[in-house]
């Protein structure tokens, strides 16, 4: 075997991963898993991943365990209280139930969507956190490693 091919049976670019994974807070609470599903399938590079989650992985092989701790600058960023805006009741669509901590999604100035969470409802004012959920807390990723395979082009 080839130092090559030894090096693809490795996560690092140029392969293709498939793992289980446990995403979770601090305290062990699971914030996200595929442990009862399909696994997770990803191409090592590919930006589905943020860098946080990706480099850690980085040479495991097929079979082996992991556990990694990500901080926020390398997740979800740090909770930004600038992200929570005061709203007028007008700016939301009519058929929209307002109340604390519904999803609302409004169209970003690039033409994408950009979802925010109510966090108070006082008469015509509404205010809406539009930080990632996430944002602000260190995560616990644990992944078991399925699959690594070269990438392969057709």
């Amino acid at each position: 075997m080839s130092g090559i091919e030894h090096d693809l049976t490795r996560i690092g670019e140029g392969t293709s991963v498939v793992l289980h994974f446990t995403l979770m807070l601090e305290d062990g609470t699971v914030v996200d898993s595929t442990r009862d599903g399909r696994p997770a399938e990803f191409d090592f590079g590919d930006g589905n991943l943020p860098p946080g989650f990706e480099q850690p992985l980085r040479g495991l092989g097929t079979g082996e365990r992991g556990r990694f701790e990500v901080t926020p600058e390398h997740a979800f960023g740090q909770y930004n209280p600038q992200n929570v805006q005061l709203l007028d009741r007008s700016a939301f669509d009519a058929s929209i139930e307002l109340e604390t901590g519904t999803v609302v999604s409004f169209s970003d100035p690039g033409g994408g969507e950009l979802p925010g969470v109510i966090k108070t409802v006082e008469g015509d004012r509404i205010e809406v956190d539009f930080n990632h959920p996430l944002a602000g807390r260190i995560l616990l990723f644990d992944v078991e490693v399925l699959e690594v395979r070269p990438l392969t082009t057709h």
